[in-house]
């Protein structure tokens, strides 16, 4: 998507979530306490280091060794709830106007996860992460690692105003309605990935 155009998206779109950050921080804050954010440090484009930040949907519940429970046993019902909604995503909006995000895009990842998938890493970090992608829109929790790698690359090489236009509404419709693996998507960009694969990797050794 152009620039100025994601930018003025957001810039439209501001009295609706910049109305909604308090609601949700004062929510976050009653339910789970304090620190309200969680940040972490991400792989932005070319691998560039940014700081991503969003409401915190877990709890900090520890084992008897002082160590942080599986975050499965951490997310509470109203971060499900937050998340399904996104709503634990709103801070990022000020990274897209920041430029360190995009409004789609592969998600951002931890540099080490990133530098882990080698040439297929740099592929996929060669724009900007997104605050929703096709790998969100096609499944998401309900996907590998390996698919949504391939469902990445594949937008990567197939980005177009009309493909993240579809993505953002399907963002709105899998909030709204839930998540569903798709199949179809998975198997195209398996494919894509097998046949374009191979030649991309050694361009980018």
């Amino acid at each position: 998507m152009n620039r100025l155009l994601e930018i003025f998206v957001v810039l439209i779109a501001a009295p609706v979530w910049l109305a909604l950050l308090p609601v949700v921080w004062l929510a976050t804050r009653a339910l789970l306490g304090t620190p309200v954010f969680f940040g972490q440090v991400r792989a932005g484009r070319g691998g560039r280091p940014f700081r991503i930040v969003k409401f915190r949907s877990m709890t900090d519940a520890r084992d008897a060794g002082g160590r942080l429970l599986p975050d499965a046993l951490r997310l509470t019902r109203a971060g499900r709830a937050m998340r399904a909604l996104r709503l634990d995503e709103l801070p990022q909006l000020f990274a897209i106007l920041r430029g360190d995000m995009a409004l789609v895009g592969p998600r951002p990842l931890l540099p080490q996860t990133v530098e882990g998938f080698g040439a297929r890493g740099r592929l996929r970090g060669s724009v900007r992460p997104g605050l929703t992608g096709w790998a969100q829109v096609s499944g998401n929790t309900a996907l590998t690692d390996a698919e949504k790698l391939d469902l990445d690359l594949w937008y990567v090489a197939h980005r177009s105003l009309a493909l993240d236009l579809r993505i953002l509404g399907e963002t709105i419709a899998v909030a709204a309605f839930g998540e569903r693996r798709r199949a179809d998507r998975i198997a195209a960009a398996a494919r894509w990935a097998e046949c374009s694969g191979p030649p991309v990797a050694a361009g980018l050794a």
